[in-house]
């Protein structure tokens, strides 16, 4: 069954108006709750986790959307809300990852055969997912971002409120951790 899409202005009109606000609320949350989870999961690998991030998105978004002043779409106003809460939740759960949002170099695991011409395309795309998730936690949402989603760095950059030249420093350090991953393992 397919679902109207509302403009931005439509939503926040019906938000203003506080006997349509909830039904407004709940048009924001089938519009872009799906695509939000999306965006939490590239940097956290848990289910519960994503959903407990994204109620916590919701619930600033309640919060703050009487301010939004359409300065950017309510989409990358979201998806920003969205990545915060994300990334602070890992800051502040760093012990219970691997690796740390720093930069900092990867641990390399001691090298295994299992990398072998006879792995199925499944069995590639499995190993890839878990050298993603072995990422900071920045760099595995940029790397998400350009080669799973195929985003522009000009739009990634207006979502992540930061420069083209940063994020193409943190590809190119994710893809660079990747195939050190990926060789050893």
């Amino acid at each position: 069954m397919a679902h109207e899409w509302y403009s931005d202005n439509d939503i926040l009109e019906l938000f203003a108006d506080e006997s349509t606000r909830e039904a407004a609320f709940r048009i924001i949350v089938n519009q872009f709750g799906s695509q939000l989870y999306s965006r939490i999961r590239t940097v956290v690998s848990s289910h519960d986790e994503t959903d407990d991030i994204l109620q916590n998105t919701f619930i600033k978004a309640w919060r703050a959307l009487p301010n939004f002043r359409l300065e950017s779409s309510l989409y990358t106003w979201l998806f920003r809300i969205a990545t915060n809460e994300a990334l602070t939740f890992v800051r502040k759960n760093k012990r219970d990852y691997a690796i740390s949002l720093d930069d900092e170099e990867v641990e390399v695991v001691p090298p295994s055969n299992d990398m072998e011409s006879s792995d199925t395309g499944d069995e590639i795309a499995d190993k890839l997912r878990m050298a993603v998730d072995m990422l900071p936690a920045k760099q595995k949402l940029v790397f998400c971002m350009k080669y799973y989603k195929e985003m522009k760095y000009d739009d990634m950059a207006v979502m992540l409120k930061t420069s083209v030249g940063a994020l193409k420093a943190s590809y190119h350090h994710a893809v660079k951790k990747i195939e050190t991953i990926l060789s050893v393992n």
